[in-house]
């Protein structure tokens, strides 16, 4: 007889599913093209920020080495902390967190880089999480599955015994190669385990998973 495997960690990506970071991420980069003298972001451009990290859109931005270069310490000048006040955090995650918690170990895999903490903090979710892993503690950001088994290290605990929600095509190439189960969500053309329009939807997915 087969023993049915227990889900023991739900691992959240941060952009488009914890929060609506769309005007944030948008004022952010704008102001460092406004400085530069460049135009407000495309769309293609904010589809590429969304899932890329700040290092990899910077450079998307600003191709050019010396263009980059000044860009790059504008950016760090200017921070992201003015902005945090812009994302709009998913209304189901704060209950749902509350909810799962303690049964379910909680973690962040994301993209984000040194800005993730004041995030949390600032929408007062730090304690709501036992682990938080961003690009700066990976070797390979997604879609590499590097942040997913870092959790899995952290934790001790096998790709099985996980879920992981993410919104994009990243997501779900990084869930796929750690072996994760995925959950996507609000983008029904992704190839998941299961679907959600709402976070509070995780628990029927933790409910049938067993």
């Amino acid at each position: 007889m087969t023993t049915a495997i227990k889900i023991k960690a739900v691992v959240f990506d941060c952009d488009g599913v914890m929060f609506d970071s769309t005007e944030a991420n948008t004022a952010f980069y704008n102001a460092i093209l406004a400085h530069m003298g460049r135009a407000p972001m495309s769309a293609e451009d904010f589809s590429f920020a969304h899932m890329a990290t700040a290092d990899q859109t910077m450079l998307r931005l600003f191709p050019d080495p010396r263009d980059h270069d000044r860009a790059q310490a504008f950016r760090k000048k200017l921070g992201y902390n003015g902005f945090i006040g812009l994302m709009k955090m998913e209304p189901t995650l704060r209950p749902l967190l509350s909810m799962i918690r303690p049964g379910y170990r909680t973690a962040v895999a994301t993209n984000r880089s040194d800005t993730m903490g004041r995030v949390l903090e600032d929408h007062k979710l730090a304690d709501l999480f036992d682990c938080v892993v961003t690009a700066l503690d990976v070797p390979r950001a997604k879609p590499f599955p590097d942040p997913i088994e870092k959790v899995l290290e952290i934790f001790k605990i096998g790709a099985e015994e996980a879920v992981y929600i993410g919104d994009t095509k990243m997501d779900e190439l990084a869930s796929r190669a750690a072996g994760v189960p995925f959950v996507a969500y609000r983008n029904p053309g992704l190839s998941a385990d299961f679907h959600v329009e709402a976070l509070s939807q995780v628990t029927e997915v933790l409910t049938r998973l067993g």
